[in-house]
């Protein structure tokens, strides 16, 4: 099987950037030269993002990103893709390039790395809380076999799902955390070091690098993992999942969902269909037709595609 055209580029990397302004421009500018779309976070923190594009121009590109203060070691989660999944590429300066709303956790001092081979021994052995720190719509379509989902709606709540349910980890616990790529856990053990836990370990390259790497017969994963782009969820081996993006909303739509008499295509589905009145299902129904349009004349419908703030 040939490997498809576009290579899909997920990456972060903490470290200490004393002015992210400088960084911004070169950033893009190298972006528009090596023919990359996406999305670029800076923040005093360190970098976050997704980018896409020919893997010339991707291997171009990480290579200038390497070159950053503080991010030789930086680690980037590859995948393909048979059509551009970004119709622009922006670089953003931030305050957290994952927002928890903590401003006193330095992320520098996470819990342990669990590579993804021995992952499967940590989270089945005796004793060991499992944690997942996506958001609710992310957990519902996918994740490991006896996980904790906090129910979080944004990261910036999972602060406070701790401290709500401190007591039910106990007083010594070992608690193993996950998030789509990594960055996310990484913060998130952080956190719980800081509020005194102190057997915490995260997986490394998080779901994206367990999915990449563990083969599907090992697998403790269970269902597909939400991405933040066009492909919307992915399985074993990266490959493009059954779900479909609700250009309303902006969640996740299954099969069963599509079945649904709730669901139109670029208008509504189940998740949503209650909360939007008929001038705004009218107002997604035409920005579907002119990105449809667009389409027909080989062009590209800008308005028709909100991306999703980069989270991994």
């Amino acid at each position: 099987m040939d490997t498809p055209p576009i290579t899909v580029a997920a990456l972060y990397c903490f470290t200490r950037f004393e002015d992210c302004a400088a960084l911004a421009g070169p950033l893009a500018e190298a972006c528009a030269k090596a023919g990359i779309k996406g999305t670029l976070l800076l923040a005093p923190e360190g970098i976050n993002g997704t980018i896409a594009g020919p893997a010339a121009g991707i291997e171009a590109m990480l290579g200038v990103i390497r070159a950053l203060p503080g991010c030789a070691r930086l680690e980037a989660k590859i995948s393909h893709a048979e059509a551009m999944p970004f119709h622009r590429m922006k670089v953003r300066i931030k305050r957290e390039i994952v927002t928890m709303g903590e401003p006193d956790i330095d992320p520098l001092d996470n819990g342990d790395y669990v590579e993804p081979g021995d992952w499967n021994a940590l989270i089945a052995a005796p004793g060991t809380i499992v944690v997942d720190t996506r958001n609710d719509y992310e957990v519902a379509i996918g994740s490991f076999a006896g996980a904790i989902d906090p129910g979080t709606r944004t990261f910036r709540d999972f602060p406070a799902w701790f401290r709500a349910n401190r007591e039910t980890f106990g007083d010594s616990p070992r608690v193993a955390m996950f998030c789509t790529g990594g960055i996310r856990c990484e913060k998130a053990t952080a956190f719980l070091k800081a509020e005194g836990v102190a057997d915490v370990h995260h997986l490394r390259g998080g779901i994206l690098k367990y999915l990449e790497t563990v083969p599907p017969e090992e697998s403790l994963w269970q269902g597909e993992c939400f991405v933040f782009d066009e492909r919307v969820a992915v399985g074993h081996d990266l490959q493009r999942g059954s779900f479909e993006l609700c250009r309303a909303c902006r969640m996740p739509v299954s099969e069963a969902d599509r079945a649904s008499p709730l669901y139109v295509e670029g208008e509504s589905c189940p998740a949503c269909h209650a909360t939007r009145d008929d001038e705004q299902r009218a107002g997604y129904a035409e920005r579907h037709r002119q990105a449809q349009l667009a389409e027909a004349r080989g062009e590209v419908h800008i308005g028709a595609v909100r991306p999703r703030p980069v989270r991994g």
